[in-house]
């Protein structure tokens, strides 16, 4: 192998004398020093956010007389109206009073947090400790470690289309190829399974899933997890399971985790304070190790060790108020912020179904929901780009368009706004379609918006 220059010298003259050494060092033309030129990493080069180019390509320039809703954004705290819980900010003012957490805490974090969030998440069918709980900064932080433990450059993990663009983020950062299994609208929006099987090659490193679903909003049967990690355990493929929206589902639904489905493929579930406890700003995540067979014990766990020392563990003031968080947090609070995303989605769904070329699917969970687009409807417009940009300049109502989810011809919304505000933007969607909604024969059609 072709050594660089510098690295051979020092190898090659490593006895001799070391003043004759600096002098032969400097001799060397390492780099021109004319002028600077300090270039980003490779990592840095390959490192972009789909959702940040798309938005940053859009002409935002809402209309002056109409208030800008904006029903892009996934930050349940944004308007206000979904406060954490009385407990929450308790047990972070008595962390705070104790003086007890402002110092280093362990890589992985805490023991006691550690074990209360094991705790939390244990149950009969998929068993934690405190040892199979790595806290991290944030769920995102959760799947970049995970995805970094497993995978390899030039190596691949499967990700689900329509699905969060993170993992693309996070893996084509550092070489890892991202393969697409498709979800089907139509089943709302299950895996397909004969797709996702012929994806897996012998560079398949993981399999990514997202169970309640962004942007979907949808929430798997027990059954169809049981699908999904079938074609997993019949190829040997780990599963990396984002499990963030956990618990966040509908009337008549059931979440199920995946570990809960299976006791033979190994899983790391992600999860964190984000959205079920509505504190995104917190950045308190962790990795749920699910070992099976103690297949992830020679390696991935102490893959995860390691890595999490590149930060040093996340915030230990949370850390210290997560026992407290996850002991006391009352039922009710959780099932009054379900219950106000369920209503808004009952009643966007509602609305927007009856507005020509728009096709709603009805979410199960989480909190978006995703709409179809009949673009050959709204024939000023070449793709939904053009539709969302003009919809923030004439309606001052933006919602993210889907080709950020690698989805052509849908948009999202999100369903955490206030009542009155979701209405509102229902109302001014229609009137948009109104005016340019064109049918087939090239007729108008009058909409209405009740």
């Amino acid at each position: 192998m072709d050594l660089p220059e510098y690295t051979r010298y020092m190898i090659e003259d490593h006895s001799h004398h070391h003043h004759h050494n600096c002098e032969q060092v400097t001799d060397l033309k390492r780099r021109p020093t004319e002028k600077w030129k300090i270039n980003s990493s490779i990592v840095a080069k390959n490192t972009s956010n789909p959702i940040r180019n798309i938005v940053d390509g859009l002409k935002l320039k809402p209309n002056p007389n109409k208030k800008m809703i904006a029903l892009s954004i996934g930050d349940p705290t944004v308007f206000g109206n979904l406060p954490p819980s009385h407990e929450v900010e308790e047990a972070i003012i008595d962390v705070i009073k104790s003086g007890k957490h402002n110092g280093y805490a362990p890589s992985v974090g805490f023991e006691h947090a550690r074990a209360a969030v094991a705790k939390h998440y244990h149950c009969r069918e998929a068993p934690l400790t405190y040892e199979d709980v790595v806290l991290t900064s944030g769920c995102s932080s959760a799947v970049d470690l995970s995805i970094t433990v497993m995978a390899n450059p030039g190596q691949n993990i499967l990700c689900p289309r329509p699905g969060f663009s993170l993992y693309q983020t996070l893996a084509e950062s550092m070489g890892i190829r991202v393969k697409y299994y498709d979800l089907i609208p139509e089943k709302d929006w299950e895996v397909d399974l004969a797709h996702l099987e012929s994806l897996i090659d012998h560079d398949t490193a993981a399999i990514v899933t997202n169970n309640p679903s962004n942007p979907c909003g949808s929430v798997f049967t027990k059954e169809h997890i049981q699908d999904i990690l079938s074609v997993a355990e019949s190829h040997k493929v780990p599963v990396i399971a984002d499990e963030v929206y956990a618990h966040q589902v509908f009337t008549g639904h059931t979440y199920y985790s995946f570990a809960s489905q299976t006791n033979n493929v190994p899983i790391l579930s992600c999860g964190g304070l984000t959205k079920r406890w509505l504190v995104p700003g917190y950045r308190m995540g962790w990795i749920l190790i699910h070992d099976r067979n103690d297949v992830l014990d020679d390696e991935v766990r102490q893959g995860l060790v390691a890595l999490s020392t590149r930060i040093l563990g996340p915030n230990t003031l949370i850390q210290g108020a997560l026992p407290h968080i996850m002991e006391n947090t009352p039922e009710e609070y959780f099932e009054k912020n379900i219950k106000h995303i369920e209503e808004n989605a009952k009643s966007s769904y509602a609305r927007i179904s009856q507005i020509p070329g728009l096709k709603p699917i009805m979410p199960s969970g989480a909190m978006y929901m995703m709409v179809g687009i009949d673009i050959q409807n709204f024939p000023e417009f070449k793709n939904e780009l053009q539709l969302v940009e003009r919809m923030i300049t004439e309606q001052s109502v933006f919602c993210l368009p889907a080709k950020c989810f690698n989805y052509p011809n849908y948009f999202r919304i999100v369903l955490t706004v206030p009542t009155d505000i979701m209405i509102e933007a229902c109302s001014r969607i229609a009137e948009f379609c109104r005016q340019h909604y064109i049918t087939s024969n090239g007729v108008t059609v009058q909409v209405t918006d009740d």
